[in-house]
């Protein structure tokens, strides 16, 4: 290192709060910083440098990123503290005021954070660049990834929807898509390093290639992969409902590597506050497209995303989010209380609820979430899933996305082993025995 500069410490810990992006990021980094020369421990360990990839979608992430700066000042207090993430690309200035931290840097600024790292005392607190004017999306290198079976490959970064109420397009600058040619390279890699499934991961993954010359499409990147082989199964993170074609279905339905998994981010069943949000569909778009999946694939395991508690929500339109959730073939829900963020056109709008009413309405939602989840799971007692062994071998995750617990023995981590469903947990898992 050159004469002057931080003698950086090499116990390096990094933690992930927010989308799956997020957590490639903070692979990516990890692995770079380990490429280095650092070593990687748990956040919970003692570290030199601690480095907290933020999010920023709600106050409570804001919340608890300061809660985990502050834990890890009191872990170490002589460590180097990095805040990175939205929620840094954002509050910058709010960050590096906080005690005990050393450098506040944004989401492009994750693909140079060794020699970020290598510099702390000859750089500035504060590095942050104007993410809006970012037109390109570079691959950040990943050669493995902690979960060991399942690999996530970030293909788009940005947004421009800008719906009402999220943050997320000011925080990760325009729609950029990372050039076909290297997705493909990253998808044979990662099949060639033992990797069971691989995830395609993105901001806005629906208008993958929109933007590159020439245009591409999501729909061709996973004809692509599919048709190179390599890959076992394929799986692809939320996706709009406007923008899943029936040519979209026609092509999952063939294939035997994408996994019959779609998330989509409904957020809610009323029309008006469906265009209250911005989102472009009505809640009719959303049933047909949940009905058209299940009549093409019967086993196909259908998420959404719900927003509780929107501005000007009233008891009918919670109400008829509820129904049209009830009545739709859905395997489970993520619910999000509303949280306003400042800079949102949802934040400067009239008929902002009571906390205690939008806690009220998440709860139902949940409940309905739980309910949906055991009877998707239900379905499948008796029959035959094909489960990736994960974690310590005693369970994995079928192509539907159905957690399945091994009641007979271990299975080898990374392998597909086909499982007979004998019942259902409390908690929407399934429980089975492998098939000789």
């Amino acid at each position: 290192m050159k004469e002057g500069h931080f003698n950086v410490s090499r116990r390096v810990a990094i933690t992930t709060l927010g989308c799956k992006t997020n957590q490639f990021e903070s692979a990516s980094m990890s692995e770079s910083l380990v490429a280095a020369g650092y070593e990687a421990v748990p956040f919970s360990e003692a570290a030199d440098i601690y480095i907290i990839n933020t999010c920023t979608v709600t106050a409570k992430s804001d919340a608890e990123s300061r809660r985990l700066i502050r834990r890890a000042a009191r872990q170490n207090p002589a460590s180097r503290v990095i805040v990175t993430g939205c929620y840094a690309q954002l509050a910058s200035k709010e960050l590096a005021e906080m005690p005990n931290v050393s450098l506040v840097m944004g989401n492009s600024e994750k693909r140079g954070v060794v020699a970020l790292l290598e510099t702390l005392d000859g750089t500035a607190k504060v590095q942050v660049a104007d993410i809006a004017m970012d037109r390109s999306s570079e691959s950040l290198h990943l050669e493995s990834f902690a979960e060991h079976t399942r690999a996530f490959l970030q293909v788009q970064n940005g947004c421009n929807s800008f719906c009402s109420y999220c943050i997320v397009p000011y925080a990760r600058g325009r729609s950029r898509s990372v050039p076909f040619d290297e997705v493909l390279a990253g998808a044979r890699k990662s099949a060639s390093a033992g990797f069971g499934e691989v995830v395609l991961t993105g901001i806005h993954l629906g208008v993958y290639g929109l933007d590159l010359a020439p245009k591409r499409s999501l729909l061709e990147l996973i004809q692509a992969i599919d048709a190179d082989g390599s890959v076992k199964r394929l799986r692809i993170g939320s996706v709009e409902p406007n923008e899943v074609s029936d040519e979209f279905i026609s092509f999952i339905v063939s294939s035997k590597t994408v996994c019959p998994h779609l998330h989509l981010p409904l957020q809610s069943g009323s029309d008006p506050v469906l265009a209250a949000m911005g989102r472009g569909y009505g809640s009719d778009l959303i049933a047909s497209l949940a009905q058209k999946l299940t009549a093409a694939m019967p086993d196909v395991s259908i998420g959404f995303d719900v927003i509780a508690g929107f501005p000007g929500e009233s008891e009918e339109d919670h109400a008829a989010t509820m129904m049209l959730i009830e009545s739709l073939p859905v395997a489970y829900l993520h619910v999000f209380p509303y949280s306003s963020r400042p800079g949102t056109k949802a934040a400067a709008m009239k008929g902002h609820l009571h906390s205690s009413v939008i806690k009220r309405r998440a709860e139902e939602l949940r409940r309905l979430g739980e309910k949906k989840r055991q009877a998707f799971a239900e379905g499948f007692i008796g029959r035959e899933l094909g489960v990736l062994i994960q974690g310590d071998g005693h369970s994995g995750i079928a192509r539907n996305y159905l957690t399945v617990k091994l009641e007979d023995g271990v299975g080898v981590v990374g392998e597909e082993v086909a499982v007979k469903v004998s019942g259902v947990n409390s908690d929407g898992s399934c429980n089975g025995g492998i098939l000789p």
